[in-house]
């Protein structure tokens, strides 16, 4: 529990600097975790998945992007 509350904060993190937000820990926890469910969901719809620790942040931070994007486009 404590390692994927860390990890959900780190895909967070990541993916906010890479789209250029900023944020609290609270917000990059709750963008991890959910980049996280959609990440998994758009990589098994597509036919892909995540092996490793490595593969798993990667596709967390790509769907945590995603979040991002949809949100920007929502909130303008």
């Amino acid at each position: 529990m404590i390692i994927s509350i860390i990890l959900g904060a780190l895909i967070g993190w990541i993916a906010s600097k890479l789209m250029g937000t900023k944020g609290g820990l609270i917000r990059n926890l709750i963008l991890g975790v959910v980049g996280s469910a959609v990440g998994n969901w758009l990589a098994g719809c597509i036919g892909l998945a995540a092996t490793g620790s490595v593969g798993a942040i990667l596709i967390g931070v790509g769907g945590a992007c995603v979040v991002i994007l949809i949100c920007r486009w929502l909130f303008k």
